[in-house]
Formats: C-alpha cells, structure tokens, sequence
C-alpha cells in the first residue's frame, strides 16, 4: 500500500483534546472529516488512518512540479522555497577552528573546523552575509619560550619549508628544559621585548606567525575550507587593558584579598556566581572560570568593525561555562547584543589515532584518511580508472570522515573509528560519493542532454513516488538544520535519498526502455544527483563524479 503524501493528526485539530476527545474516538472523527473533504486537481485521494486524515497528491502533478522545481533552480533548491521568505537576511560572524600556534591541531580543532564551515555554507546558501574567522593562539608566555627554543634548535630553512611540524618540535624541546631557572629567565625576557615591541624580537615572532598562517591556508584549502580573517590573541593586547579600564570604570570590577580582579555574576550580587578577568601577580594560571580580557575585547571589536547580527563561537562543550561568563559580563557592561551571541558546542571525539600515533597535525589526518581510503579503493572490484586517483581518494575519504561526525547530535561524545566511517556499504560518506559518481556515470552514459519537454508524467512506479517524496521534503530539512544549527538532519536526509535512488536505479532501467520513459526516468536521476550534491556541498563534502 501506498504512503499518503500528506497527514494531518485530528488530535492536534479537535478544540480541547483532553476532555470531548477521548482516544477512541479519534479514527471516528478521522473518518468523518475524511468523509467531508472533497479531492481537486492536487489532491487525488482522502483517506482516513487512525486518528488521521491522510491525503495524496495527484501523481502527475507531483512529478511535474517537483522535477520541474529542481532542474529549473539547481544549486538554490530548497533554498527558494516559502519557508525562508520571511526569514530576514542578516549579517554573521562565525569563529571557528581557531588552533594555537607551535601547538597540537588536535581533534577538537578539526570538529570545530568542519561544523564552522558547515554553519557559515548554510548561511550562506540561504543569503546571510557571513565572515568567517580565525582566532590563532599567537600570543603569551608560550611565545617567550618558543623564541628561546627557536634562538637554540631553530633552523631558518625548515621553518620556511615546513613551519608548523618545525616550530611544535623546537617548543617539545624547550618545554623539556623549561624547568630550569635560566631557560625560564630567559622566556621571560624575551615575551618582555615583544610586549615592548622590540624590533628584531617582535620580527622573529611575525614569521612564526605569517609562515604559519600560509601553512594552515594550504592545508585548510586540502578540507575545503577558507577563512574571511586570520585574528588572534595578538591583536588586543592593548584593547584588553582598555576593557579592564572601562570594568572598573563602571564599578563591574572587584579585588579580592589575593588581588585577583574578578566580575560577580550572581543576580543577589553574593559572588555565588563569579568570573576572574585579571591575575595579581602575572602567572599564567589558566581557570576555567576565567574569561580573559581579550575575549571581551574581541568581541567588541567585532561589532564596531562588522556591525552583525549574530555571532557564533564554535568550541567543544568543556568552554560552555566559559562562553556562558563572556556573554553576561558584555551584557553587564551595557552592551545589549551580547543577546545575540552565541555558542555552538560539540562533544569529544574518542580514539582518533593514524598509523602514527596520535594527531598531532591536521595534515596527520588528511595523509591517514587519502591512503586509507585509496587501498580501500585499489582492493575493491569496482574501481574505474581514475584520472587523479589521490584526489579522488582524499574527497570521498573526507566525506567519509563528515559524516561519521555528523550523524548524531554534534553535542554527543562518539568513539572515532576508522572501519565503520569508510565501509562502502550502509550510512557513510563513501556510501553518498558512490551513489553520486553513479548517478553521474548514468547522465554521461546517457549522453548528458539537457532535458526539456520531457513527460514526466509516466513515472508511476512506487520506486519513483519515493524518490519524488523524498526530494520534496528537502526544503523542510533545511528548515530544522537552519534553526537549530545541527547538521544531523541534512545527513539523514541525503543518506535517505541516496538509499532510494539506489533502489530506484535498479528497478527503473533507462537502458531498454522506450524513448519516453529512458527521458523521464533520466530525468529523475538527474534531479536527484543535483539535490545530492546540493547537500553534500552544504556539509563541506566535494560530490566526486568517479569513482
């Protein structure tokens, strides 16, 4: 039997449902009203389930319209469509991924990296203005031990050649030799002159900075992703000090009997809820119920430069209590927009480790993922001949690793597997790439015309129906991953098409049928390997067209 394409639940019509509607009279009135509504030109049946009232929509009409939609606006499917046109276009800030220089990329910098880039291309598609931000961890007492260890074991030639490996292997030698007195005197002196901005110092620094900036850019490029504006801790240094001021200014600020300086956020203003934004003494103590200055200074930056209307921070959960303090101090200090911001947060990935070892580079991870997935690829059966067969590889690997990360709530912890995320069978990247350069093989097979004054109204078959449901809905899956920011909804979905374009694919020959059914049902193929891709790119995934 077929599945209505429209269901309306009598429970949420009926006027008062707890007390004249009991449950078993629900499929009565079902029944009755099924009874009442008459069919017209979109409506070709009324039915009635229990307690609802099922309708579906003439099969002709259904197939006309929704392949006319997709093929006539392509890449802005769904996008278009009524559910957005009340939604005002606004201008976003989105930071994200946001590594510290001469330290680990570890795998909480590669999620924040992939579900910022996810945010800002939805945003995006649906007409936002969006800039999108870097904010590198290129300031600090770090950067005083760095240079000593770089005026010891540091070699000009293989900083330029490979700056982030060369510059994390100088600071894991100093640090070994932090301990000693004299090393730390001398860290000291040097972050001393680059706060003093001594030339040759602070030169030292911009190269460990530039070089590792171009590095990251070329790497990011390899995960499809590009930054709007590489910031970071460097730039409000002497902005920080003016947010101190205007704390104290506004009486915001308080001393404790150690001389921390702290903000109280509790609503009785009994210090049951505090914030340190300043240190007695200069140590480097890093608490979590910190929030440095140079947060705070950012922010407002931001708004005096971008005048947004939202601004998104894209961490891992462990700084929502972090951000949670950023927000209510800015809203303390009369700055209203603080409303406005927001924090996306993620879980923690468990057990990502490469042949290797542990990550260390983000690079670790795109090697591991591009030579895992071409032996998968030269052991399988299928495999064509590919133009550029590490490419290839390194799209569909990439695509393998977004959706395991993206299948479930982002705030859910997961345990990384290589196996499960590129097996080529069930709900995986390499599942939607395969699906994709199929449906692509089928249009250039089919000599890749465009269609026009095809009849679609021959596609009957239940397998077709489905496909047509399903590519109907996509709007509404934009929708819930627009208003909640969780990717989970667009993967389900795709991963839902991909499995019935599969089986469509294999009950709907084209090859053999005649002329005007190969036509219609190409047609259909057509719509939904664009709708595929459209959703792919949205995830960050490049669709492969072989494989």
């Amino acid at each position: 039997r077929h599945v209505a394409d429209f269901q309306l639940s009598i429970a949420s019509v009926t006027e008062d449902s707890s007390s004249n509607c009991l449950a078993q009279d629900l499929p009565l009135q079902a029944q009755k009203l099924a009874e009442r509504l008459k069919c017209d030109a979109v409506v070709s049946e009324i039915s009635a389930g229990p307690g609802t009232v099922n309708f579906t929509i003439n099969r002709k009409l259904l197939a006309k319209t929704v392949l006319q939609q997709v093929l006539k606006d392509g890449s802005e499917y769904g996008v278009k469509s009524e559910l957005f046109s009340t939604v005002p276009r606004q201008k976003a800030v989105i930071e994200f991924s946001s590594p510290n220089i001469a330290k680990k990329f570890h795998i909480g910098h590669l999620r924040s990296t992939i579900v910022g880039n996810f945010i800002a291309n939805l945003k995006v598609a649906l007409g936002h203005e969006v800039t999108r931000i870097n904010y590198l961890g290129d300031w600090g007492m770090q950067f005083g031990l760095l240079g000593v260890g770089f005026q010891q074991f540091g070699n000009k030639e293989k900083l330029k050649s490979r700056p982030l490996q060369h510059l994390f292997e100088v600071y894991v030698r100093i640090n070994k030799a932090a301990e000693d007195e004299n090393t730390k005197e001398l860290a000291k002196d040097f972050f001393r002159k680059l706060e003093e901005h001594d030339e040759p110092t602070l030169s030292l620094w911009k190269q460990f900075r530039d070089l590792s900036i171009e590095e990251y850019i070329r790497i990011y490029k390899r995960l499809g992703v590009h930054f709007d504006e590489y910031s970071g801790e460097s730039f409000y240094q002497e902005k920080s000090q003016e947010v101190l001021k205007m704390l104290e200014e506004k009486g915001l600020l308080q001393k404790t009997i150690k001389g921390t300086g702290i903000v109280d956020l509790s609503e009785k203003k009994d210090l049951s809820s505090f914030s340190t934004v300043m240190r007695s003494d200069g140590t480097s103590l890093y608490i979590t119920r910190q929030v440095k200055p140079i947060y705070l200074a950012a922010a407002i930056d931001r708004m005096n430069k971008h005048s947004w209307d939202t601004m998104i921070y894209v961490t891992d959960k462990s700084q929502s209590n972090h951000f949670q303090h950023l927000f209510q101090i800015l809203k303390l200090m009369g700055y209203d927009w603080a409303e406005r911001c927001q924090h996306v947060s993620f879980g923690l990935v468990q057990g990502m480790k490469t042949r290797r070892g542990e990550v260390i580079f983000l690079e670790d991870v795109l090697n591991e993922v591009r030579s895992r997935m071409l032996q998968n690829m030269a052991s399988a059966k299928t495999t064509k001949e590919l133009e550029d067969p590490m490419e290839t590889a390194e799209k569909v690997g990439l695509a393998a690793l977004i959706i395991q990360d993206f299948r479930g709530l982002l705030s859910s912890d997961y345990q990384f597997s290589w196996d499960r995320a590129l097996q080529s069978r069930g709900d995986t990247g390499v599942f939607l790439q395969y699906t994709h350069a199929r449906l692509h093989s089928l249009e250039q097979m089919h000599g890749n015309e465009q269609l026009t004054d095809v009849n679609v109204a021959c596609l009957q078959e239940p397998d077709a129906i489905s496909v047509l449901q399903h590519l109907l809905r996509y709007d509404e899956v934009l929708y819930r991953s627009s208003q909640d920011l969780q990717p989970k909804h667009i993967v389900s979905y795709l991963l839902t098409l991909s499995h019935l374009a599969a089986v469509a694919h294999k009950t709907l020959p084209v090859k053999g049928s005649a002329p005007e059914l190969a036509q219609a049902r190409l047609c259909l193929f057509q719509a939904a390997r664009s709708v595929l891709a459209n959703g792919m790119k949205l995830l960050g995934i490049t669709p492969v067209t072989q494989m």
